[in-house]
């Protein structure tokens, strides 16, 4: 255990734990949430170590989210896939924070390949940190923010769209079940104040997975922080229970809420990023038809 760091706590302050936060999304919603919202914020990661291909530890996002104005800060080393240490992480929150507001099941595994070229230890690491992982922090939160009548869990998992299966089936059918996981809470905690609800970008998006997977032309990223920006809106909702039970798409929920301008999420200022999902045809690891990509992606099965 790694040890928590206060500024101006007070006890009414809203708390929210965010998995994967070392890096990418992760840090993107953990450093909008302490500078925008001034939170308590429990972040989750395994990385304990800096390495060249994978920068920033749990600790040092940890001290950026204080730096930036997070009220108090409890970094925990976590594999989501340890149903101890999960229960451990929401016991610790309680006893120091003494609620939970926010679940952002962000943790994820990545495997883009077909079912032949998908090993069986593969599925279970997809499965145990995706689909598992995500139900396995969701289960442990509820009790607390059921007994609060107020709640917001969020999954980072897309919409489910079937003809996207072909070419990394093992690795979808465990990001649909974080979909469907909160299409089940969506009715389990109807009337309880908890809204469950998946976020998904419209576009592919900046992070350390697309770099080193070489996931498409930096022209046609967004960068993490409009995924960050997502967050803290529907944490400020006022309409985020009529939300709950849906998978949201980045772009189109700021829409709906009267965001025209996306220009300043474009890793490339000169380039507006195309959709990507959903996705125009199937994403097959095999396609020899550049178009049946993703906007950017090449093929690259090295590095798949």
């Amino acid at each position: 255990m790694l040890q928590a760091k206060e500024a101006s706590f007070g006890s009414s302050q809203p708390v929210a734990i965010i998995t994967g936060a070392s890096r990418g999304i992760g840090r993107a919603i953990a450093l909008t949430l302490a500078e925008r919202d001034r939170m308590v914020l429990v972040l989750a990661a395994k990385s304990r170590v800096s390495r060249a291909n994978l920068p920033g530890t749990v600790q040092s996002v940890a001290d950026e989210c204080l730096a930036r104005g997070a009220a108090a800060v409890l970094p925990f080393p976590l594999d989501v896939r340890d149903d101890q240490g999960i229960e451990r992480m929401v016991h610790e929150t309680l006893q120091r924070f003494g609620r939970i507001d926010v679940l952002v099941c962000n943790a994820g595994a990545l495997w883009w390949k077909p079912v032949a070229e998908t090993p069986l230890e593969r599925f279970d690491l997809v499965h145990g940190v995706n689909a598992r992982g995500s139900f396995a922090c969701a289960r442990a939160v509820l009790p607390a923010m059921v007994r609060q009548k107020t709640g917001l869990i969020i999954t980072m998992s897309p919409p489910v769209e079937l003809d996207a299966l072909p070419g990394m089936t093992g690795y979808l059918i465990s990001k649909f079940g974080m979909t469907m996981l909160v299409h089940g809470l969506g009715g389990e905690l109807a009337g309880t104040g908890v809204t469950s609800v998946a976020l998904w970008p419209a576009t592919m998006v900046e992070s350390f997975a697309t770099k080193n997977f070489q996931l498409g032309d930096r022209s046609q990223w967004r960068k993490a922080s409009i995924i960050a920006d997502c967050v803290h809106m529907l944490l400020h909702d006022p309409e985020r229970n009529a939300l709950s039970g849906r998978a949201l798409i980045d772009e189109d929920y700021m829409r709906s809420r009267g965001i025209r301008d996306f220009s300043q999420y474009r890793c490339d200022p000169d380039v507006e990023p195309e959709r990507a999902w959903p996705p125009r045809k199937p994403w097959a690891s095999t396609a020899k038809d550049p178009r049946a990509l993703p906007p950017g992606v090449s093929l690259a099965p090295s590095k798949l």
